[in-house]
């Protein structure tokens, strides 16, 4: 596309993952993104929602946030490519209803405006989105190699990430936890401490308060996968004992820290050395980035673009069609 058809065309992307209804115009111009979100309601002391509550909360939210998006700017933008996450992740049986509604809001979309929607997933758009917020989408471009790991509430996975043309990403799952979940380890140690769901901003801040010593933690891996079961039951334990709530913040993100650093020493072990990407929501933790920020040649996802965001989906749609 010439700079002169550039002027007003724009990339939507939607994503409705489990806990976010979001969208995202990217402007191929300015190479901004504007984005709308909002979180799914959770019931004050539960720590997740239903499949079909999910489903009924993004068809209720998305027209809204839809068109808080397109009226944002005086003129309407021109939307030149549709991109939405379908799934979770790449891999065979990778299936949640709750992407059933932006598919078909992607699919509506589309058909109004003479475009065939790219479909993408949930764990692309996260790795496309921390690649464009740390500047290195020349990742792709370059066709090199690196490891992402996805941290989040259903996902706690290191990947190979291979750059292609037909498919701008194939990713390869290495590494992964065995059970329980970063983000479901802090949602759930977060409530138990009487934080609101989800947890994450607010462990982490609790967290900073703690002047506790950094404990010495003993990982333990399963031929690189990991398991976090049991740091639920330690931070329950601690409760129990009256260890005071910041303590127990900040040793839970520790725990996970140190788990992470574990697994990327065996990445680079068992599978050579190349540049890391931490992305998904539970990596938009300050204290996690500083522990894992001398692991090598790393790169961080904005705050902003950690968590479950549409933005990567519409730049992983651009890219697909040749606009950037």
């Amino acid at each position: 596309m010439s700079p002169q058809n550039k002027q007003n065309a724009f990339v939507l992307g939607i994503d409705t993952s489990n806990y976010t209804t979001s969208c995202a115009l990217l402007n191929l111009r300015a190479g901004e993104i504007w984005q709308q979100r909002q979180l799914l309601p959770v019931k004050p002391g539960e720590a997740g929602i239903r499949q079909s509550d999910a489903v009924f909360h993004h068809v209720r939210q998305l027209p809204a946030l839809l068109k808080t998006l397109f009226f944002a700017e005086e003129k309407q933008p021109n939307l030149v490519a549709v991109g939405v996450s379908t799934r979770p992740t790449a891999q065979e049986g990778s299936y949640m209803p709750c992407f059933l509604a932006g598919e078909a809001s992607a699919v509506a979309i589309a058909a109004a405006v003479g475009l065939e929607p790219v479909f993408t997933t949930h764990q692309h758009g996260h790795i496309v989105a921390a690649l464009y917020s740390c500047g290195k989408l020349d990742l792709l471009k370059k066709k090199q190699e690196f490891y992402a790991f996805h941290v989040s509430g259903g996902t706690t996975d290191a990947v190979l990430c291979q750059p292609q043309e037909n498919s701008i990403l194939h990713i390869t799952p290495l590494l992964k936890s065995l059970d329980l979940k970063a983000g479901q380890a802090i949602d759930r140690t977060g409530l138990r401490l009487g934080l609101q769901f989800p947890c994450g901003q607010a462990l982490e801040q609790l967290a900073l308060q703690s002047a506790q010593q950094p404990q010495k933690i003993k990982i333990r891996l399963k031929n690189g996968n990991c398991c976090l079961s049991g740091l639920e039951n330690l931070c329950e334990t601690q409760l129990k004992n009256g260890v005071p709530p910041a303590d127990i913040a900040r040793f839970c993100l520790d725990f996970i820290g140190e788990t992470l650093a574990a697994m990327t020493d065996f990445l680079y072990q068992n599978y050579g050395e190349r540049p890391i990407l931490f992305a998904g929501g539970v990596m938009s933790n300050t204290i996690l980035k500083e522990q894992l920020s001398v692991k090598g040649e790393t790169y961080f996802a904005q705050p902003e673009f950690s968590r479950d965001n549409a933005a990567g989906v519409a730049v992983a749609a651009a890219i697909y069609k040749g606009l950037m």
